[in-house]
């Protein structure tokens, strides 16, 4: 298992890695599940979402709701690597954030949840 330090070799002393840049991919995780299942819902609730999400025909809708949540994913990680690239985050609060937003964005995604909006 990979340690959460490293050693320089001039001067032998450990220096920890950031945590920043593993928060920023577990935070856009979060945020790639949450726009998939906005979409989800939206495309449910809405024909010009539905027919605007329609990028591949063979596909139909989905293809657009998972270019859209690709996109999200890359940008938000894209974004915060750059911003906590060498700072320290709490790898707590990032993960239960995370985990609420893939759990808002997996109920989106359910029949019995986006039927509801049709």
């Amino acid at each position: 298992m990979a340690e959460a330090s490293s050693t320089t070799p001039a001067s032998g002393e450990e220096m920890e890695l950031p945590s920043g840049p593993a928060a920023a991919a577990l935070l856009a995780m979060g945020i790639g599940t949450l726009v998939l299942g906005i979409f989800t819902t939206w495309a449910e609730a809405s024909t010009g979402v539905h027919d605007f999400l329609d990028w591949i025909e063979r596909v139909g809708p989905l293809s657009g709701k998972v270019g859209l949540s690709v996109i999200a994913f890359v940008v938000s990680w894209a974004v915060l690597g750059v911003l906590w690239k060498e700072k320290n985050q709490d790898l707590r609060q990032v993960t239960i954030a995370s985990v609420v937003l893939m759990a808002v964005g997996f109920l989106f995604t359910f029949p019995v949840f986006f039927q509801a909006f049709a």
